[in-house]
């Protein structure tokens, strides 16, 4: 072995013990003859002094050492006689350098990685090699490995079984685009990359598996964000005889106990649970962080009654107005408002934003006049308004100001401070609409998919308002972002073949897509249910990362690139030739 310990292992019972250590240089400092360095390794550093009275040979290597060389170096532990650093757990040690090896030697790095988070992120992900060394990123990758094993462990306790699922499937409809793989032996024909293991896993419960789970890669071929990426891994669980109640409570206590194994976190059970239709009045999300209030508030019945024309005209065309209270927000400036605001709500298709201040003398805009004193009393009781508090409105179709209301709320929670970032608020949200109806194509579609279930008592919607029919689905958020969700699934072949119709999808269309599944489905399925936990995001709110690439060890960027390996990348023409393809340029 080049050590006999971690560099950041060392304290003060190692004093007048002799070690050796090896790690990476993270510091030279020459203080006139005396030569300081920070020796890291992913535990930390420790402090090595090279004297020239107590080893002339090393302090001459030590002359050549630059920042991120590798050595190897052998030494007295000793106590610091002056500047203790009591922060880090070798802060009170240094270590006497004795004998020092150079193992290799390093070029200058590209950006300091003591200072990583002031290099653009760019730089960061082409020598991700380097910016893995640091420690933020270790500790990513180190709770990300112990989530997983916590979480393992639960679920073998619990007598799940883990079963891997294919790579390489058919190209099933899933709500996204496949990255597809062109087969060599079967000349036209592709596999495609599993968006999910849905229809395998619904599979293994008709097999009797019973309860299975998966830590499994995943792949969408979508435009990217901070929090989604073209490969993700998901915490997959499938259970049989099983109701949403059991569901919601085994992912409940695996993230108890998993937190409480990995972060020495306390978490209240149940977790608090919200209708979908709650959540969207509410908040105007099905997403919502309920760490702070500011909720939305529909007062589409008092805009019809004003003279303010924009409203009223919006509430007799089928649209709706919603206003949200920013706590003692009258002193935002009406730059603030007009500009940085209505900007900000125009993004999600609001064609403006209205406004009203509390004062003490009642409400106060270019647009009160059209509010009678009646209607203006109604506002600040609805609102539960007081002096200093500032009104927002927007007024369109209920997409338009759900998702204009939702995304500012967020933003001025934060611009007021009123987030706590060391909080965390899981909520459940059930019961989604079975459908959502798209006007472009004047068709039902599944809010989740197809084999998604109906609520057992809104059957008889099916035929008489299938836009009115709930599911048997839930998906569980932490501080405003989605981190799973689910189903119980349909396992009677009726009720399948009667979302399949109200689909439009046809026999024929139907076995050509999901075939396989439809087929196990005949022989003898057991009422089950399951869950997927994106296991990135939950990662990226758990370590505090801006990102969800600083949680991955190799992410890809924006645009889908690696820039460290230049993935994807031109391969030879004879090798596409093998797999009967040929590119062709187009303009643009």
């Amino acid at each position: 072995m080049y050590r006999t310990d971690y560099c950041g292992v060392l304290d003060k019972k190692y004093i007048g013990k002799e070690v050796e250590l090896a790690g990476w240089v993270l510091r030279r400092r020459d203080h006139g003859g005396v030569i300081f360095i920070d020796l890291r390794d992913r535990t930390g550093y420790s402090q090595v002094v090279f004297n020239p009275e107590n080893s002339k040979d090393a302090h001459i290597i030590a002359e050549t050492i630059r920042s991120e060389y590798v050595i190897q170096i052998k030494g007295k532990v000793i106590a610091r006689n002056e500047n203790i650093n009591t922060k880090i757990p070798t802060g009170e040690i240094e270590v006497i350098a004795e004998t020092v090896k150079i193992l290799s030697k390093s070029e200058t790095p590209p950006f300091p990685l003591d200072k990583a988070h002031d290099s653009h992120e760019d730089i960061r992900l082409k020598y991700r090699f380097l910016d893995l060394r640091r420690p933020e990123m270790y500790d990513n990758l180190l709770k990300r490995h112990q989530m997983g094993q916590a979480m393992r462990d639960f679920l073998n306790k619990e007598e799940f079984i883990e079963v891997e699922t294919p790579m390489l499937n058919k190209s099933t409809p899933e709500g996204a685009r496949d990255f597809l793989v062109p087969s060599r032996l079967h000349r036209a024909h592709f596999y495609a990359l599993p968006q999910s293991p849905q229809i395998f896993k619904q599979i293994l419960m008709v097999s009797g598996i019973d309860k299975y789970y998966q830590l499994v890669r995943c792949f969408r071929d979508e435009d990217l964000r901070a929090d989604r990426q073209p490969e993700f891994t998901q915490v997959d669980i499938e259970m049989s005889f099983i109701h949403q109640d059991d569901i919601i409570s085994y992912i409940e206590r695996m993230l108890e106990e998993s937190l409480k194994t990995v972060y020495g976190k306390k978490l209240s059970l149940p977790f608090p649970r919200m209708s979908y239709d709650e959540s969207m009045n509410r908040y105007g999300t099905d997403k919502p962080d309920t760490r702070f209030e500011l909720e939305l508030k529909d007062i589409s019945d008092i805009a019809s009654k004003s003279d303010f024309k924009v409203f009223g005209s919006i509430v007799e065309s089928g649209g709706i107005v919603k206003g949200i209270n920013a706590k003692k927000g009258a002193s935002f400036s009406r730059k603030d408002i007009e500009d940085d605001f209505t900007s900000f709500v125009s993004i999600y298709g609001a064609r403006g934003l209205a406004w009203m201040k509390v004062s003490e003398n009642g409400l106060e805009s270019n647009i009160v006049k059209f509010f009678t004193p009646e209607l203006q009393k109604q506002l600040i009781e609805k609102f539960q308004a007081e002096p200093g508090d500032l009104l927002l409105f927007v007024a369109a179709t209920p997409k338009i100001v759900n998702d204009s209301l939702a995304n500012l709320r967020v933003k001025l929670g934060e611009r007021l401070g009123l987030i706590d970032p060391d909080k965390m608020n899981f909520l459940w949200v059930i019961d989604f609409p079975l459908f959502d109806y798209n006007e472009e194509n004047k068709r039902w579609n599944p809010v989740h998919h197809p084999f998604t279930k109906p609520k057992d008592d809104e059957l008889d919607l099916l035929d008489s308002d299938p836009g009115k029919s709930k599911s048997d689905s839930y998906d569980i958020v932490l501080n405003g972002v989605e981190i799973g969700g689910g189903s119980i699934r349909i396992h009677d072949s009726t009720i399948q073949k009667k979302i399949f119709s109200l689909l439009n999808i046809g026999e024929e269309e139907a076995e050509q897509k999901f075939g396989f599944l439809l087929n196990a489905l005949q022989y003898g399925a057991p009422p089950h249910g399951g869950i997927a936990l994106g296991f990135d995001r939950l990662m990226m709110i758990l370590q505090k990362a801006e990102s969800i690439r600083d949680i991955i060890a190799f992410p890809k960027t924006q645009k889908g690139t690696c820039l460290m390996s230049e993935a994807p990348s031109t391969v030879p023409d004879d090798q596409l030739k093998e797999l009967f393809i040929r590119t062709v340029e187009t303009a643009g």
